[in-house]
């Protein structure tokens, strides 16, 4: 028997030596569920310390709950439906979601852009992430009431819209209990537009019983 082979029968061995006896680590798994978060400044965690924001509290809840899953936070300050639409396909590629959640519209709403467009942006990010595997989630904005009620009216309805077209699920009011608060500066930083760190509680337990029913 030529000595190479004897050199690599006992390498051989040796690992499986090593690894009955625990010293050989094994092979990390791929997280089972992926869960990929296309948002603006409310999901960036814009004028809060890092690992604050409702994301970060996700990824801890799911660590224990759903150790099996893994959140990848795509969310930019001040983006647009237009922006996440144009960002999303090489998203989905690169990661890959069984879930995708999106946070935007709000800042269309601040803009003033057209609601049809702000509508078709949310259908085709629905579309394009289904057609990927992905299960979505909508996350619902409203108007400030200074844009009038048939305004209010119309761009709630655009999400809820989108969602029952696409049989996507929704949270209906990402900012319930935070944005309709009697007393809502208390869950605002001084700018008046973006939650701050103790809101960010809120912002999660809006999200989570939703999100939980689509991971099971």
């Amino acid at each position: 028997m030529h000595k190479p082979l004897l050199r690599r029968r006992h390498f051989n061995w040796t690992l499986l030596a090593l690894a009955s006896w625990g010293f050989v680590a094994p092979i990390a798994a791929a997280p089972e569920q992926r869960i990929l978060v296309v948002g603006d400044s409310l999901s960036a965690e814009y004028g809060l310390s890092r690992g604050t924001g409702w994301v970060a509290l996700l990824q801890k809840q799911l660590a224990s709950e759903k150790p099996g899953a893994a959140v990848i936070n795509a969310s930019i300050s001040g983006d647009t439906t237009s922006g996440g639409r144009s960002r999303l396909p090489a998203l989905l590629k690169r990661h890959q979601p069984s879930h995708v959640i999106i946070e935007l519209g709000g800042n269309d709403a601040l803009r003033g852009l057209p609601m049809r467009m702000t509508q078709d942006n949310l259908l085709r990010m629905t579309q394009q992430a289904q057609a990927a595997g992905a299960q979505v989630l909508l996350l619902g904005m409203q108007m400030p009431p200074n844009y009038g009620p048939d305004m209010a009216r119309q761009f709630e309805a655009a999400f809820a819209q989108v969602a029952k077209s696409q049989k996507a699920a929704l949270v209906p009011f990402f900012l319930k209990g935070i944005g309709d608060d009697p007393e809502p500066l208390k869950w605002f930083q001084a700018d008046r537009i973006h939650p701050n760190e103790a809101a960010q509680a809120r912002m999660l337990a809006n999200v989570w019983p939703t999100l939980k029913k689509q991971l099971k």
